[in-house]
């Protein structure tokens, strides 16, 4: 079936790559995961407070300091989802020589920089053999090709130096499932079906001609001629009107037909593979009735991927590693990872359940019976949606409000009573003058 149907057995990671750069659906796979996974700030946190530790603090100082940590880590995770691994090379402070990257990692380190790095830029070029080791199995020696200003060179580097990542690991934890291998006969498939409905539309949007010789009627090789030049140039360039005699020409049907049905059927087997909902593959959740649920669903794998893929895999054995090199201190209690909250509101709904309530309020407050049915505090509750801190706000804000104006109108009053006394002390001193001595 691979065989007639045009898919290849083998897959490399040149191929993925290549696809990633040119095919929309699978950048679209790789990169909206990762987009929505890291997205806001991310940082280990020792304890719920609003007070920072000295662990806390060296974090924010070490992204301070390297400010594409996040970048690197974000394109870590884009590398190791093209082929089998991927990982993050530490450049320390103990790296003299290119040959020392070869020899283990001792005492207190100083991070110089960190570089991502995929399959197609690293091997595996030594195993730990020695089944006594607790790394039996496991890499020891890595190739890494390094791009410098005088060409590509290859530097081999201890696996103390190195955060190896593995996505979708089945049978070993060394290897791991590239991120388009499940979905790679689909993507054919619609490259297959976008690409021949654009030939397709091309070649058979204009009419194709059949001519029909009249009977008894003997075509020159110079009629010959003229009218192949004019079909030439109908078909070309510019030409839409053909004169000829002794043939008829009769338009072909056009032979264009819409592929939307079948990329859709397309479009659904890699969301049911990707887990990605269709609309947020295909960037039209917008605007679209059951988008809600999409996200709902959305969030969940993003959520998912955080637990269970970026904070196992990569951003915990980097802060593990961090600590041990000294370049964090230990932390005092167990960290957690702190994530931007998927289901945050954003401004634009902010602005669109503000205009709703205010809606709401004005029909409740433009009724006089409408405190009998419902008292405020229920309005504010059951139909506002107010929790019950907000509306203890909302009551001491409006108390604040009512003295500010109690206040306002005693500063207005006191002047016009200070006017009116000193007009009684004028009419007082009036009335001395008038009287006779």
């Amino acid at each position: 079936m691979y065989d007639v149907l045009g898919y290849p057995k083998d897959i490399t990671f040149d191929t993925y790559y290549l696809f990633f750069k040119r095919h929309d659906i699978a950048k679209a796979v790789i990169n909206r995961p990762i987009k929505a996974s890291w997205r806001g700030p991310v940082s280990p946190m020792e304890m719920n407070d609003d007070k920072d530790t000295p662990f806390e603090l060296a974090w924010k100082a070490l992204m301070e300091e390297h400010k594409t940590v996040k970048t690197t880590l974000i394109k870590a995770d884009r590398l190791t989802g093209l082929g089998r691994f991927g990982g993050i090379l530490l450049g320390l402070d103990d790296i003299t020589t290119v040959q020392d990257y070869e020899y283990p990692v001792s005492g207190k380190r100083k991070l110089v920089y960190l570089k991502a790095f995929g399959e197609n830029t690293c091997t595996i070029q030594e195993w730990e053999e020695d089944p006594r080791n607790p790394r039996y199995g496991l890499p020891k020696i890595y190739l890494i090709s390094v791009d410098t200003d005088k060409g590509s060179t290859s530097i081999k580097v201890h696996h103390t130096r190195i955060i190896h990542i593995v996505d979708e690991s089945v049978d070993t934890d060394v290897y791991g499932t590239p991120r388009l291998e499940g979905i790679f006969n689909r993507l054919m498939d619609l490259e297959k079906l976008v690409g021949g409905s654009a030939e397709m539309f091309w070649k058979g949007a204009r009419p194709g001609y059949s001519a029909a010789v009249e009977p008894n009627f003997q075509m020159t090789d110079k009629e010959y001629d003229e009218l192949k030049t004019q079909i030439d140039e109908y078909e070309h360039n510019l030409r839409r009107i053909l004169v000829n005699q002794g043939t008829k020409l009769d338009s072909l049907a056009q032979q264009v037909a819409d592929p939307k049905n079948h990329v859709d059927v397309q479009i659904q087997m890699i969301s049911a593979v990707t887990g990605i909902p269709k609309r947020i593959l295909t960037g039209s959740e917008r605007g679209e009735l059951a988008s809600s649920q999409d996200q709902d669903e959305w969030n969940a794998y993003i959520q998912d991927r955080r637990e269970n893929f970026i904070e196992p895999q990569i951003l915990r054995p980097f802060v593990d590693k961090l600590i041990e090199l000294g370049i964090l201190p230990k932390p005092q209690v167990e960290y957690s990872v702190q994530w931007q909250d998927l289901h945050a509101t954003s401004d634009e709904d902010k602005a669109r359940v503000g205009e709703i309530r205010a809606r709401a309020l004005k029909e409740y407050a433009s009724q006089p019976t409408a405190e009998m049915l419902v008292p405020p505090l229920a309005f504010y509750e059951f139909f506002l949606g107010f929790s019950q801190e907000q509306i203890a706000l909302l009551i001491q804000m409006q108390e604040q409000h009512l003295k500010e104006v109690e206040m306002q109108d005693e500063e207005e009053e006191s002047p016009d009573e200070e006017m009116e006394e000193e007009d009684d002390d004028v009419e007082e001193m009036d009335e001395e003058i008038d009287e006779p001595e």
